[in-house]
């Protein structure tokens, strides 16, 4: 079917498509504090709006055009910051119900990302209103007011009054959940941010290391383990059921919303700021020039690392803890009797491949050697073992905790861990790929 074309005037379309664009923008331009943009329903109506008014502009060519470009951009501007002020917003509505430890910094921080986003905001309304006039579009008469964007937090709650029942939940979905987490956790660590970061190394890692493909792809991950979380153990949330359940849900949820944050920011710094082409000697630059007047960059890059970014990687590291108990308390266990490595015993190559394999289920797994036992997650406790095992000349050693982990352990002692007699490397079976 083609598409349906109207005799309406481009401006008079216009004028329908940023009304409430504009009338949201003649009721920030009154408010003298940031304090009056602190609601997700402000902020909610200016993404839906900008968002229209962003598609109408690009319909019709506006990122190709000298006198609307700029206009256009400060539309898109105020659709991701707006977006990112309503995640803030839900991050900081919702973290009294969440069970999250040392969170008094946390709320500081969070405080201080409000304030920067809405006070931007706050400076784009007389921008905006400037262009608007500039460009001919008209105002719409009407005006908003404070009572129009009220905060979603009152002061009752709805009665709590169906029953925490424990739902069915099968053991293998929580075990599949807690050790999803433990390897995200694991490849997030590489980011290594463990305390703030000054400018200058800020703008070393951005968008070099740091990126919206790298952290989108993060959030994709969360945002797939907390659905199914939802979906196959716990429905609709409990209040008093299964603490260490509902904590680690709270870990999923905070740590999903700040990757939300930080791409978003990322996004907007990538696309809009740091990665406009040319200098201030053409449209684009002169473009970004006059965006960094009324965005402070380094604030904004301070918000995506010192926050975003730095408590996804706090609370992802301080939810393994838990998620690692969790798990235990629900993998099957089992025990398997193997031969040990012939010819050179358990050296660098079949400890490192066994803790490997143990590491990646991320459930307790134990080499007993006669009455001890040794951690076979850690290469140097296998080492340890295996010079128990050389010593009293022992040919078989019992492995017993995760059957997940022991049934891989089986198939590598199968192939002699690895390695032929003369400790060289051969292929591992296609079961153990990941080991690669």
């Amino acid at each position: 079917m083609s598409a349906r074309f109207c005799n309406i005037s481009f401006f008079e379309k216009l004028k329908v498509y940023s009304k409430e664009y504009h009338q949201c923008f003649k009721y920030i331009a009154t408010c003298d504090s940031p304090e009056c943009l602190f609601t997700k329903k402000l902020y909610s109506k200016l993404i839906a709006s900008s968002h229209l008014l962003e598609d109408f502009l690009d319909f019709h060519g506006a990122k190709n055009n000298k006198g609307w470009y700029f206009y256009r951009e400060l539309t898109a501007t105020v659709r991701y910051l707006s977006i990112s002020g309503y995640i803030q917003e839900h991050i900081s509505n919702r973290l009294v119900f969440y069970d999250l430890p040392k969170t008094e910094e946390f709320l500081e921080e969070g405080f201080a990302t409000r304030c920067f986003i809405a006070e931007t905001v706050l400076n784009l309304a007389g921008v905006i209103m400037d262009e608007a006039d500039r460009l001919g579009i008209p105002v719409p008469g009407e005006n908003y007011s404070q009572d129009d964007f009220p905060s979603i937090v009152t002061g009752g709650m709805l009665d709590f009054d169906i029953d925490d029942e424990k739902p069915c939940r099968q053991q293998k979905h929580i075990v599949k959940v807690t050790s999803e987490f433990l390897n995200i956790a694991k490849e997030f660590e590489h980011y290594g941010i463990y305390e703030k970061c000054a400018t200058e190394e800020i703008l070393a890692m951005v968008p070099g290391s740091i990126n919206e493909v790298e952290i989108r792809r993060f959030e994709m991950l969360v945002h797939n383990l907390q659905s199914f979380f939802d979906t196959y153990i716990i429905y609709g949330g409990l209040r008093f059921g299964d603490r260490k359940l509902k904590q680690l849900r709270s870990y999923f949820s905070i740590v999903l919303h700040l990757l939300e944050l930080t791409g978003k920011l990322l996004h907007f710094y990538e696309r809009h700021l740091h990665g406009v082409i040319g200098s201030g000697d053409n449209l684009f630059g002169q473009v970004r020039q006059r965006l960094s007047k009324i965005i402070d960059e380094k604030a904004l890059l301070d918000r995506i690392v010192n926050y975003g970014l730095y408590y996804a990687v706090y609370f992802m590291s301080a939810g393994k803890t838990l998620a690692g108990k969790i798990l235990n308390e629900n993998i099957e266990r089992g025990s398997i009797e193997v031969n040990i490595p012939q010819k050179l015993g358990f050296h660098s190559r079949p400890s490192l491949l066994v803790a490997k394999i143990v590491q990646h289920y991320g459930g307790e797994v134990y080499m007993r050697v006669g009455e001890d036992r040794f951690d076979a997650s850690s290469v140097l406790d296998i080492q340890w073992a295996g010079g128990k095992i050389n010593k009293e000349n022992i040919t078989k050693v019992v492995f017993e905790g995760d059957v997940r982990a022991l049934k891989d352990i089986e198939i590598l002692a199968g192939v002699n861990y690895g390695e032929d007699l003369m400790g060289k490397g051969v292929p591992l079976p296609r079961e153990l790929n990941y080991l690669k």
